[in-house]
């Protein structure tokens, strides 16, 4: 499982968004996300290809914080995130408050459980957080060509997302052109420009990252509570 803590930016003079993230979140995960503190929410979620979609998501629009925790969870089914605990938790919300810090960069950080647990760490461990870092990577990378999209670019991206039934393939780049009402030359240019194919071969890189660190911080973890 993997805790995403996200919050608000700016939110001192700006609306409240949260409402409107939880609802927005509802169409990319069955996990649940609900406000945690002031303009933050959190949600507990299961696969690594939605934390990439969930993290991209917010990233989107430059109104988020976004740390992602990798970590141990103990969360009784169907309960609420805010009643849930274990390093996850606590590693979710080191994440966070890195991505704030993080000054130019985008503003997203990936954290391991096991970060700051004293000298000796287990070989396993290291692996993991050496997986979140590159995870960590891979994701600003990623995030960098999402938040520099023109309005223009997206909404050619967005359809060709949609004549796919949500996948990140190549679609049909005429009929989009039609919907649209722009020329086919339009369409290949907003495409080659915005960086959506390199976004896509990207995402599966990320989450295998994720799944990665996920497997050997938690068995780590488990380890070394026996």
């Amino acid at each position: 499982m993997y805790v995403l803590t996200i919050d608000q930016r700016g939110s001192s003079a700006d609306v409240d968004r949260v409402p409107e993230l939880i609802s927005a979140l509802r169409g990319l995960t069955p996990a649940p996300f609900e406000r945690s503190v002031g303009d933050e929410l959190q949600g507990v979620v299961e696969h690594a290809a939605e934390v990439v979609d969930i993290a991209l998501h917010a990233l989107r629009s430059g109104n988020w914080y976004v740390g992602i925790g990798i970590g141990t969870v103990q969360l009784a089914p169907g309960g609420s995130p805010r009643e849930g605990s274990g390093s996850g938790f606590v590693a979710a919300r080191k994440a966070v408050e890195l991505a704030k810090s993080a000054a130019g960069q985008v503003p997203l950080s990936v954290v391991s459980g096991t970060m700051g647990r004293g000298r000796e760490v287990p070989p396993q461990a290291r692996e993991g957080a050496v997986s979140s870092a590159n995870a960590q990577a891979v994701l600003r990378l990623i995030g960098r060509l999402v938040q520099q999209r023109t309005q223009a670019q997206w909404r050619v991206v967005d359809r060709l997302r949609a004549s796919q039934g949500g996948e990140g393939r190549h679609g049909s780049q005429k009929l989009v052109a039609h919907e649209l009402g722009i020329t086919e030359q339009s369409v290949s240019r907003a495409v080659l420009r915005s960086g959506w194919q390199e976004e896509w071969a990207a995402r599966p890189a990320a989450a295998m990252l994720l799944d990665y660190a996920h497997s050997q911080i938690v068995h780590s973890e488990n380890e070394g509570a026996r």
